[in-house]
């Protein structure tokens, strides 16, 4: 029976330096959210009779973002390597509007808390949209799957 999600998700904590408690909530929304509803289907994997769920492991390496795919007994299917350069820029505002989000719910009103949570939803969108092109033919997904992946990609790029 197809099954095309993934049913666990792991970040490689040797790329994650350094997160402070509010991306390290982001985290752990981001990684429950996928899990509860997500829309995975590695392409070869797929094709090859592995219908699903799979076990995905995320790391940046040299760069690249790297997709470890694998069943759910947790046998490697494949291993899929995605240049970053078109969510560098993405991934910097990201962090950018994050940092003044933070801020605000601390210190602001709530008509400029919503403003940049707008700013911020809207470049989490944009970015989700690129990472759905970079995975077109490679893997299908959806909007939501892609923003909550954004997200952990985001976690991996923090170097403090």
């Amino acid at each position: 029976m197809s099954d095309p999600r993934i049913s666990h998700i792991e970040l490689d904590d040797a790329t994650i330096l350094w997160r402070n408690a509010d991306i390290e909530q982001e985290r752990r929304i981001a990684i429950f959210d996928l899990i509860e509803d997500n829309v995975f289907k590695p392409l070869r994997a797929f094709d090859a009779g592995h219908e699903g769920p799979y076990r995905l492991r995320l790391a940046v390496r040299d760069g690249r973002l790297s997709l470890e795919i694998g069943d759910e007994a947790g046998n490697p299917l494949e291993a899929m390597v995605l240049g970053l350069a078109r969510l560098r820029r993405p991934v910097r505002e990201y962090f950018a509007v994050c940092e003044s989000y933070y801020q605000a719910i601390r210190r602001a009103s709530a008509q400029e808390i919503e403003t940049i949570d707008m700013a911020r939803r809207g470049i989490h969108d944009a970015a989700a949209e690129t990472l759905l092109e970079r995975l077109e033919g490679k893997i299908e997904t959806d909007h939501p799957t892609a923003r909550r992946l954004f997200t952990l990609i985001c976690v991996l790029h923090i170097r403090g």
